[in-house]
This record gives structure tokens, sequence and C-alpha cells, in this order.
């Protein structure tokens, strides 16, 4: 089950509003990876407005239940889904845990937080999924406690190929509330981007790295 076209262009919208991702393809930002990107997502932004904080609460709660029924547990990805995962929870009555991005160093050394009590199965949050790496890590975590991970929602998606394949290879289901497709549609419906924008933000997500040398290099010839 997925959003209707009409909701996910709700959601889209509204993060973009509240500037929860901002679109910069003349002057765009720097991932920790070093590539250039026209874009840039923080969904934990909405986490400050309560209208859209509890639309995207509400979604979430939908699609869990929609697709996996009532879960024995809920379990966010930090840091970005902790929050996201306890509402989710807190309105299914559901317990909580989360999983750190690795093994804590001093105490009881867990990477897995919360009590796991008698749970045998869990859905997990996530706010943002871009190659799916460290999302796929937490899950393996959770399989590793004994949990059956019935799969993940989360906020929104670039839609690479490569998260496509690793959530297949890893056996997760993954439903998100919105996606990169969607949202360029949207922005530029709304006039957020103009249409040789939305072409260019388009043009990256086919090719990270060529998009980024291009920019650099371009960036270096008017310098």
């Amino acid at each position: 089950m997925s959003l209707s076209l009409d909701e996910r262009r709700k959601v889209a919208e509204s993060l973009l509003r509240i500037k929860a991702i901002q679109l910069a393809p003349e002057a765009p930002f720097t991932w920790a990876s070093g590539l250039r990107s026209p874009i840039y997502c923080d969904n934990r932004m909405a986490l400050s407005h309560p209208a859209v904080r509890t639309h995207i609460r509400q979604q979430l709660c939908s699609i869990v239940e929609q697709v996996h029924g009532k879960p024995d547990m809920i379990a966010g990805v930090a840091t970005g889904g902790i929050a996201w995962g306890a509402y989710v929870a807190h309105e299914l009555g559901l317990p909580f845990c989360y999983v750190r991005g690795e093994a804590k160093g001093h105490g009881k050394g867990n990477r897995v937080e919360g009590d796991l009590g008698n749970a045998s199965n869990v859905v997990v949050i996530e706010d943002l999924i871009s190659t799916g790496k460290s999302s796929l890590s937490a899950v393996e975590a959770l399989r590793e406690k004994g949990l059956e991970v019935k799969g993940m929602v989360a906020i929104f998606t670039y839609g690479f190929d490569l998260a496509s394949r690793n959530f297949d290879a890893a056996g997760c289901p993954l439903e998100t509330l919105s996606d990169y497709p969607t949202l360029i549609a949207e922005a530029e419906q709304r006039e957020y981007l103009t249409p040789a924008q939305a072409e260019a933000l388009i043009s990256w997500r086919e090719d990270m790295a060529a998009w980024s040398e291009r920019y650099t290099a371009g960036a270096a010839s008017e310098a």
C-alpha cells in the first residue's frame, strides 16, 4: 500500500513550505561524502510545526496499520527516526525501542535501546532514505536481537536505484510518505522551481557524481 498521489504531494508540499527540504540547484549543498547536491533534506524540521508533525504522524500510523497490521513493537532509527517512531508507537499503543548508529562505547554497549520484552516482530520508522545503508544496518541489528522486521516506513526517499536494490537484497519492504519525483513535480507546480531548475534536479538524481563534477568544474571556470 502506498499513499495516493494527492497525499504524497501534500506531504511534499508541507516539507517544502517549512523548509525541511530545500532546493538550490545554482548553489548546491555539500554532502558528507563531498558530493555537491541541489537538495537538502532535514525532516526533523517538521517536529517544530505542530500541524505538519500531526499530519506526518497520522500518515505513518496509517501505513503501518494498513501494510503491517499491529506489530509487537515500533523501532526508530537514530537519530532522525527516533522522535517519529516514538510518536507512532504512542499513537498505536505499542512498545518502542530505537537503534543507535553503532553500539555504545561504554556501559552495556547496547546498540538497540529499550525493553524488547516478549516482542517477536517490529516495524521500523525512518525519516529519510538515501542509499538505505544506515537504515538497513539498523534492520540487521534488530534481527540480531531475534526480532522479525516486518518492514520499514519512512517520510521521504530520494528513490535511488541503489536503495531499491539494497532493500530488496535485505528482504525488507519499504513504504514512504513521499518521494523525489513527486517532490520535484510539486515544487515546479508551486513555482519553487523553474522548468530548467527542475530539469537540473532530475539530472542530479540520475547521476549524482557526474552532476557534482559538472557543477564543481563550472564553478571553478567562473572563478
